[in-house]
């Protein structure tokens, strides 16, 4: 709590429900593995794209060492703030990278991106850095049907298709319903 009260990595508001709200949703993830790749998951690459304070990139690579993470973000606080957990939890499999995504270059098994941008904006970055055979997993709440409407656009152009929904509840008191949208490309 003394990394995010000075570089402010989650809101105020949020740091009670950190287990819920960012913990939790973030492995969430596990929806989509033990879907996808039936229990045995392989040595993968994941790019999270805004990952912030290190949501989700941080609970997956701990959880998931075979899998090499690589946080992106912009803004350099943070990507210093994640590197010091990295560095403090001895995590190996977790990369950082102090970049716009638009000017990373490489492919991915896996991107995920949380509360960064709408559906249609975030994946004009994430469909050209994922691999042809890869899966772009965003996390998104309730508004899912109306966002994957409005990137019908972007995901032509990208040649990327919606190809799942996985819904899943957040272990709150009100109801939390989000959503991951999981996107490969024809």
């Amino acid at each position: 709590m003394q990394i995010n009260a000075n570089i402010n990595l989650i809101s105020k508001n949020d740091e009670k429900f950190l287990w819920e709200k960012h913990i939790f949703d973030s492995l969430s993830i596990k929806y989509f593995l033990e879907k996808y790749f039936k229990y045995e998951i392989p040595n993968l690459t994941l790019l999270d794209i805004g990952t912030g304070g290190g949501f989700p990139s941080v609970p997956i690579a701990i959880t998931y060492p075979q899998i090499e993470v690589f946080a992106l973000d912009s803004i350099r606080k943070k990507i210093n703030a994640i590197e010091h957990i990295k560095s403090s939890l001895d995590i190996k499999n977790l990369h950082t990278i102090c970049d716009r995504a638009e000017n990373i270059k490489g492919k991915y098994d896996i991107i995920t991106s949380r509360a960064v941008a709408p559906l249609k904006v975030i994946s004009e970055y994430a469909l050209p850095l994922l691999k042809n055979t890869g899966y772009f997993v965003a996390y998104k709440s309730v508004r899912t049907p109306d966002e994957i409407e409005d990137a019908k656009k972007t995901l032509k152009r990208y040649n990327g298709q919606v190809t799942d929904i996985i819904s899943y509840d957040l272990p709150l008191e009100e109801n939390h319903t989000r959503n991951l949208i999981v996107i490969t490309r024809k």
